[in-house]
């Protein structure tokens, strides 16, 4: 079954919107924070280094910034949905090595996310960015060579018309 070409035109903008304020969200709360956002880094297993701690504690945030930028320009929002996609990858394969090494979330190890979403559980939070990793893929589906069909239809319609003017 086909999905109607209307949807699939739909679904870039609708992912693009919540990575936008997924990313403005985390970003201005890791900077509105950012001492806490600092420290819970640098308690972390994986960057428990003061030079790296601070560097990733700026980079972070940029990148959700810049990231949710090219995603608001229409010119560039194919490369912020897989710049998205990348992220959020990043993203989980961090929780997830997190969950495995603490025993599935039993150790007490500080969320460096910021806001409301330091408030989730590491599972739900695996959870969570499970479903924006699917979101991000969705996203980028219709830019796809698998798409074909979709691309060609959109540009018999447009020869039609430039034909008709």
């Amino acid at each position: 079954m086909r999905v109607p070409e209307s949807i699939t035109k739909k679904i870039p903008w609708m992912v693009s919107l919540l990575f936008i304020l997924l990313f403005v969200y985390a970003a201005v709360s890791k900077l509105i924070d950012h001492p806490k956002f600092y420290n819970d880094l640098i308690n972390s297993f994986v960057f428990d280094n003061q030079f790296i701690s601070k560097i990733i504690s700026w980079v972070i945030p940029v990148l959700e910034l810049v990231t949710a930028l090219l995603l608001v320009i229409p010119k560039f929002n194919k490369m912020g949905l897989y710049m998205a996609l990348v992220l959020m990858i990043g993203f989980t394969l961090y929780i997830g090595i997190t969950l495995l090494i603490t025993e599935f979330g039993i150790a007490d190890l500080p969320c460096s996310c910021g806001g409301i979403l330091s408030h989730l559980s590491w599972p739900h939070h695996l959870l969570f960015n499970t479903f924006f990793v699917l979101l991000g893929i969705m996203g980028i589906y219709p830019w796809t060579n698998k798409n074909k069909h979709i691309k060609s239809r959109n540009l018999k319609r447009d020869e039609k018309n430039i034909i008709a003017r």
